[in-house]
């Protein structure tokens, strides 16, 4: 088990706190969605509490060198709307002006590094980088778990030269989603969507292994159909991974566990916004027209699967969400979900989005705030940045 902060003596120390505030924002540079926020404001408010000198770091978009189209300050902005505590912001991420703002920071006080993406060096894991973010603290605190699959100086290299510590909000995705994995309460249903099978190969393998019952929609639907020798028109289809369903398929029937895959689905001859669609079943499907959406028939199919579940992970749109025509499917699954009795997880990314859009999010367990994170977890594999924190001492 990793320490937690609860852990550490934070009283009057400067306190290096990894976030995940890469929020949408607008044209005007406003934010969209603060979620990300909201979620990391208990760790916050607790390192506050306890009397430290706040340094908060993260990434906004994916700038190439400095660009003042991602610069933090809107972030800034909205932290101020949060916290009765001064905030200020940083002009740079290790440059003249942190060091000297983080050098005077009082107790009680924030200071936000601008985008630490504005370095090429963040992304290189790079050990000079990582030196000169530690140089401005005593202690380095991680919540940022939609970072944390990845090897980056302010997620990996930080942590291992400071004394350090796992965020409220790091734990609750950790505790949460592998505790559901290792000791859920059954049946146990995983709902995977998405377009590709290949991204998703080593979640499903995991999951079959753990789950009684995979549900699989989205567009990757449609590679494992067509390597069952189904007709799915001008679907979208991976041609380089039809074997590799074959052979999850076969393990399924090894395993004795289920894939339930769509029966009917929402079609149209176009993929856009403003398109129509018309149901059809599997064994009718039109050879000029694509799936956009599971349609009534595998509603009913999987709702059934889901009421009588008691523990559902849930990782991936079931249709082109975005588009008006081909939300209903992804709509009807999730309030099936929160009628669910049990553990309900819902993974981040488009997933998430969803559930916020239709403001379920406080109707389940828990909504991950991390895509590839909580991807990388529902594999089984090892994520760095948790990796590289210390391990709480047994007493």
């Amino acid at each position: 088990m990793k320490r937690m902060l609860t852990d550490l003596d934070l009283k009057n120390k400067r306190v290096l706190l990894r976030v995940d505030f890469n929020v949408p924002l607008d044209e005007d540079g406003n934010v969209l969605d603060d979620t990300r926020i909201y979620e990391a404001m208990p760790t916050i408010r607790y390192i506050l509490k306890q009397g430290a000198k706040l340094i908060i770091c993260s990434h906004l978009g994916r700038p190439d060198g400095v660009d003042p189209k991602y610069s933090m300050f809107p972030v800034a902005q909205e932290l101020i709307k949060y916290l009765i505590n001064r905030v200020y912001l940083a002009l740079d991420v290790v440059g003249p002006d942190a060091m000297a703002k983080a050098k005077n920071l009082k107790s009680g006080e924030v200071l936000l590094l601008e985008n630490l993406r504005f370095l090429k060096e963040e992304e290189r894991d790079d050990i000079f980088f990582a030196r000169k973010l530690a140089s401005m603290a005593d202690i380095y605190i991680n919540d940022a778990f939609g970072t944390v699959h990845r090897k980056h100086a302010s997620v990996h290299r930080v942590a291992k030269l400071l004394p350090n510590a796992m965020g409220f909000l790091m734990g609750k995705e950790i505790n949460t989603i592998q505790g559901a994995l290792t000791n859920p309460e059954r049946p146990f249903v995983a709902i995977l969507g998405g377009s590709k099978v290949s991204d998703k190969i080593a979640v499903i393998k995991n999951l079959l292994d753990k789950a009684d019952t995979v549900l699989v929609g989205g567009a990757m639907a449609f590679t494992f159909l067509k390597a069952q020798g189904y007709s799915v028109g001008t679907s979208l289809v991976e041609e380089n991974s039809i074997e590799t369903a074959q052979e999850i398929l076969a393990l399924a029937e090894r395993l004795n566990k289920q894939i339930v895959l769509p029966v009917d689905f929402v079609c149209s001859e176009v993929y856009s916004p403003s398109a129509k669609g018309a149901v059809f079943k599997l064994n009718n499907f039109p050879d000029n027209m694509m799936g956009l959406d599971i349609g009534p028939e595998t509603i009913k199919l999987f709702v059934s699967y889901i009421k009588n579940a008691k523990t559902v992970i849930w990782n991936g749109p079931l249709g082109v969400f975005e588009f008006n025509s081909f939300k209903e499917g992804t709509k009807k699954i999730a309030k099936a979900l929160t009628k669910v009795k049990g553990t309900t997880i819902v993974g981040g990314g488009d997933t998430a989005a969803a559930f916020n859009e239709l403001k379920l999010q406080d109707k389940v367990t828990h909504v991950s705030t991390g895509g590839g994170a909580s991807l990388k977890l529902l594999e089984g594999s090892e994520l760095p940045g948790i990796e590289a924190l210390d391990d709480k001492e047994e007493k």
